[in-house]
């Protein structure tokens, strides 16, 4: 087996680390369905121990991702000279692991203690102006040199311009595939130059390319990792507003460059400084919006509580409760607390309900305590 110890701190025993890693490569569990997973059950070791019973009882066919996968995705980021870290151990950002989203395991490559740093996240147009780029780099120098980190995504235009700017302090790229995919081949150069000096990092496992649907995945993570999030130019309808709603969902305050209204690629910024976002015009008005003292609250541990062994309810009652949630649940995103009060069950048996019917595939969770339908199948006629 090859060596399983990482080069940083280890927190974590490696059979744990390990099972936190085989969680989060199962079908159907996510990063919020193993937070709650953590809490109930205390430990990834746990956890796997609990699945063969709750797939038995609740008739879901589970394929648990095996130790041997663990290790050679381990292995596989070693090679390149990466390193994995799961929730729970110190090199962990701590900004990432207040959210119930947080990813169970990040790949990274390059300098970590920069994860420790307050950081500023930065998103912008692709296709941005001229003066934009440079008004990105001189901003991200000038706040790299201020002792903040820069976060952005390694995209071209905006993102790029960042990272061009903060090599020398510190710049973290979150990546939508894995580490070691360059994306686009245009920014390969400034690949290197975040491998040498910075950090890349994704919740991808190495060797995974990138697709369409892991971009909006990624950009939680990066509307997550500053303790503010700065928007240079934005379209209307563009990932950067996506990830600007993100942050703002996550208590991040937004920052917008005002531009021209004649100017398509000005008026995602317009639109967020109209409704309440804080205009930055130069690095001082960063500069005097951010506290470095935000980045020391240390997050939630888990798991949260100490009780014996939880007791799972009854299972009849728990597929009444899928029938009743099925009814309530729609393709939009529901709160379970209301869940909760619209339901006439336990929270236990609610709380089973869900996950058995995320286990299935039936239900997707969301940042913010969500539940959405990803498919409805058919209820039994009374």
């Amino acid at each position: 087996m090859p060596s399983l110890l990482a080069k940083g701190i280890i927190f974590l025993k490696i059979t744990e680390k390990l099972a936190i890693m085989r969680l989060i490569r199962t079908q159907n569990i996510g990063p919020v369905t193993l937070t709650m997973l953590l809490r109930r059950y205390k430990t990834g070791s746990a956890v796997l121990e609990q699945l063969p019973e709750i797939s038995k009882r609740s008739r879901i066919s589970l394929n648990i991702s095996t130790q041997s996968a663990a290790e050679d995705e381990i292995a596989a980021a070693e090679k390149i000279g990466a390193q994995i870290i799961v929730r729970g151990e110190d090199a962990y950002p701590k900004s990432l692991a207040m959210f119930d989203d947080a990813p169970g395991c990040l790949t990274c490559l390059g300098h970590l203690h920069l994860l420790q740093k307050p950081a500023l996240s930065v998103v912008g147009s692709r296709n941005a102006s001229l003066n934009a780029l440079n008004l990105t780099q001189l901003l991200c120098s000038e706040i790299g040199q201020a002792g903040y980190t820069i976060v952005s995504g390694m995209a071209r235009g905006i993102d790029a311009a960042a990272h061009e700017g903060s090599l020398t302090t510190g710049s973290i790229a979150v990546l939508a595939g894995g580490v070691d995919q360059v994306y686009p081949r245009e920014n390969t150069r400034i690949y290197e130059s975040l491998r040498d000096q910075g950090v890349l990092m994704s919740e991808m496992p190495t060797g995974m390319q990138p697709f369409a649907k892991h971009f909006p995945i990624r950009n939680r993570i990066i509307a997550s990792l500053g303790i503010r999030l700065l928007v240079v130019e934005a379209g209307l309808k563009s990932g950067s507003l996506i990830t600007a709603r993100e942050a703002a969902d996550r208590g991040r305050d937004v920052m917008a460059i005002p531009g021209s209204p004649l100017d398509p690629r000005s008026r995602g910024c317009n639109n967020l400084l109209r409704d309440g976002a804080m205009l930055v015009q130069d690095s001082q008005d960063i500069l005097d919006q951010i506290d470095s003292k935000e980045w020391n609250v240390n997050p939630p541990s888990l798991p949260l509580f100490d009780e014996g062994k939880p007791t799972d309810p009854n299972q009849d009652e728990v597929e009444k409760a899928k029938q009743e949630l099925l009814n309530l649940l729609s393709f939009d995103a529901s709160s379970v607390d209301e869940l909760i009060k619209r339901c006439h069950f336990s929270i236990p048996v609610i709380s089973m309900a869900l996950f058995e019917m995320e286990l299935a595939g039936v239900i997707i969770r969301h940042y913010g305590n969500r539940v959405s339908l990803l498919w409805k199948p058919e209820t039994p006629s009374t």
